[in-house]
């Protein structure tokens, strides 16, 4: 899933008030979203994004099992992923489908043993959204599996690639077919310009335009720099009124977590 975050639309709003004043940080915890605007992704471009399923071991391609949030490789027994999409959730239903690009064939099944959720997570702001699966089994690495790069820097506007199982726009299924798209991060400031003090220097967003960007289901997924793959965010969430409307997605800023990870990978 993906955190939406609902924005009041007053039609009889004083201008002269910032529109960011009007955020109502409360979440439609039911969002689901995918990558809108995008392109199947080529075999093999993203070895390290894999599909968290509900279920675990043989269940994970059944009707149960379905798809509900992304996650990226970080080693054999580890997967990075936002900390909502693991609220509520136990080891014994949430499972890892790795090494494909379609949901319904291919690529490895694993159970997960531990689920690290950040201690200072907020689910009424979604601050600190970024979370950790340990894995039940090591997986397999090579070919179409293997460990992202995490980017250190604080990194400004640059190219990037989202990608994801997201639905293809607001009210549309999930794809089989991995999503990608290349999108654009953008400063702090600018996003701030829209999302007030929603977000801070902890996340990094992205705008193109509108028709492009994050939706439901891509929750937990990478986010890259388009020039050396390194993992830049994990997707977080989104505006309320819908996917790709011209307003910045947001991601929890990898380079800010970087000790958070080591710490949660070596636990």
């Amino acid at each position: 899933m993906l955190k939406v975050i609902a924005i009041l639309a007053l039609a009889a709003y004083v201008t002269a008030v910032p529109a960011v004043d009007r955020v109502d940080p409360r979440i439609d915890i039911n969002g689901d979203w995918r990558v809108v605007g995008g392109s199947n992704a080529p075999a093999g471009a993203h070895p390290f994004i894999v599909s968290l399923r509900s279920s675990a071991g043989a269940h994970l391609r059944s009707s149960a099992g379905a798809h509900f949030c992304g996650g990226s490789i970080l080693n054999s027994m580890n997967v990075l992923t936002a900390a909502h999409c693991l609220v509520g959730r136990s080891t014994a239903n949430t499972g890892t489908l790795a090494g494909t690009n379609t949901l319904n064939s291919g690529g490895i099944t694993r159970g997960s043993n531990r689920l690290i959720i950040h201690a200072s997570y907020n689910p009424n702001t979604i601050a600190n959204d970024i979370a950790v699966v340990r894995l039940s089994t090591a997986l397999a690495m090579g070919g179409n599996v293997a460990a992202v790069s995490l980017n250190t820097a604080n990194t400004g506007a640059v190219a990037a690639i989202l990608a994801g199982w997201g639905r293809t726009c607001t009210n549309c299924g999930i794809p089989n077919n991995l999503q990608q798209l290349n999108t654009q991060t953008i400063t702090h400031a600018a996003c701030q310009q829209r999302w007030g003090t929603l977000v801070t220097t902890l996340q990094i967003c992205t705008l193109t335009q509108t028709g492009q960007g994050s939706c439901q289901g891509d929750s937990g997924g990478p986010l890259v720099q388009t020039s050396n793959r390194a993992q830049l965010g994990v997707v977080s969430f989104g505006h309320a009124s819908g996917c790709a409307v011209g307003w910045p997605d947001v991601y929890a800023r990898v380079s800010s977590y970087i000790n958070w990870i080591t710490s949660a990978v070596n636990s």
